[in-house]
């Protein structure tokens, strides 16, 4: 067992590579090497050969890059763009405008892509150009763009949880049900801010003119894939048909021939999903290696045994820890991505909550929330950073007085969930 002091060292460790802009991996890597190093010399370096061996060989892993490379096909055969349009022709005439059409048009590409960043860029992408020529307060824009793109990590099928999953495991089948009422919830928050903001100040948003029906009715057929798509891989899954490996194998296929159907495939198309794919699993999965390496060194030296004893020792009530782990989760945040942040706490963090008797479904949700609100705050912000890119004028600093607003959302969400945990745990535990 080591001291408090040490692990203290350690993390500050961790947090130092990180701000002189290690990457996550190259970060996570040294400082598991440190400790077992410095605790039992180069015994430990051995075993990180089985280590990365196991975590690349799981079965459940394979999912990231299949979800990866079903979103980039449907963005680059224009299926998003389509979409977009068609949300936009029924949400128009809310107070807000456009600005719902953001926030629904990234729920709806969350439940087909599964990563906030993809769906930042891509609603971003198909978003900015619809916004010229119309007045509207352009923080709004970017705010409802970054917010939205939030829900790509709770509305399943999502990565983060596929991790969590991979990390405790929990039921990727029952963390993805967990996600969807909070994640209905949380879109409802973005838009009802959305609506009061206008009506309190109609210079957030122009009345946009009502379209006749006719055209409305048209351009449904627009919505027809994503669904298509969500009712493929979740259908499969809670059918019974197929794991979530399986699942998302299967969207990828259904990807393939919406756009072949809409006639939009080549093989250039195929190769930039596929090189864009392949980046992200490489960064991803690297990072993973990593983090189950220091996962490893951190369970030899028995660290997580002893915050757990610490934290039981504070003999409080599950609320109040879940407020302190708020607290924690909004502090490490402002270091890390929401990814590194994850991975980095849960093998530490994880047995203290299930001690104390807190689902880990509640928990998984939980820890993507705190992984949004990551996403959206500075200085580590991911959201933030792609908006800007995309929108490719200004400063970042507009995309953050956007979000603004909105952050107290997620906090109300996080009250909503502790006071009512139902909310999470009814539907995985109803179906399964």
């Amino acid at each position: 067992m080591v001291g408090l002091e040490v692990i203290a060292i350690g993390f500050l460790l961790l947090l130092a590579m990180l701000f002189i802009g290690l990457h996550i991996a190259t970060a996570l890597f040294l400082t598991a090497a440190a400790g077992a190093w410095w605790f039992f010399g180069d015994t430990m370096f051995r075993p990180f050969g089985t280590i990365m061996w196991s975590t690349l060989n799981n079965f459940l892993l394979v999912a990231i890059p299949l979800y990866v490379l079903m979103g980039e096909i449907l963005v680059r055969g224009g299926v998003t763009a389509r979409m977009y349009a068609a949300i936009d022709d029924w949400l128009r005439r809310l107070p807000g405008g456009l600005l719902h059409t953001n926030i629904a048009a990234s729920a709806i590409f969350a439940s087909i892509s599964g990563s906030s960043v993809a769906t930042a860029g891509t609603i971003g992408t198909v978003a900015f150009p619809a916004f010229r020529e119309k007045r509207y307060a352009e923080r709004w824009v970017l705010g409802t763009v970054a917010s939205g793109a939030t829900l790509g990590i709770l509305i399943p099928p999502s990565i983060n949880l596929i991790i969590y999953g991979a990390l405790t495991n929990t039921s990727i089948g029952q963390l993805f049900l967990a996600g969807v009422v909070p994640g209905i919830i949380l879109g409802g928050l973005l838009m009802g801010t959305v609506i009061i903001a206008s009506v309190l100040d109609p210079t957030v948003a122009e009345r946009p003119e009502p379209l006749p029906w006719s055209d409305k009715v048209k351009r449904l057929k627009d919505l027809l894939p994503p669904l298509f798509i969500f009712l493929l891989v979740m259908g499969s899954i809670y059918g019974g048909w197929a794991t979530p490996t399986e699942a998302a194998g299967l969207g990828v296929v259904g990807a393939v021939l919406l756009v072949m159907l809409a006639g939009h495939m080549s093989v250039t198309l195929l190769v930039d999903a596929v090189l864009a794919t392949v980046r992200v699993t490489a960064m991803t999965l690297l990072i993973l290696i990593a983090a189950f390496y220091l996962n490893f060194v951190v369970g030899v030296l028995g660290i997580p045994a002893q915050i757990s004893t610490v934290m039981a020792d504070l003999d409080v009530p599950a609320w109040q820890m879940v407020f302190i782990l708020v607290v924690f989760y909004v502090a490490l945040g402002c270091f890390l991505d929401s990814l590194a942040m994850m991975i980095s706490s849960i093998p530490i963090v994880f047995p203290v909550v299930v001690a104390l008797g807190i689902d880990p479904l509640w928990f998984g949700v939980f820890i993507v929330v705190m992984c949004e609100i990551a996403l959206i705050t500075p200085p580590v912000g991911m959201n933030l950073y792609v908006v800007q890119a995309v929108r490719g004028r200004g400063s970042v600093t507009d995309v953050v007085r956007g979000v603004l607003p909105f952050l107290g959302c997620f906090a109300a969400l996080i009250l909503v969930l502790t006071l009512f945990p139902d909310l999470v745990t009814w539907l995985p535990k109803s179906l399964f």
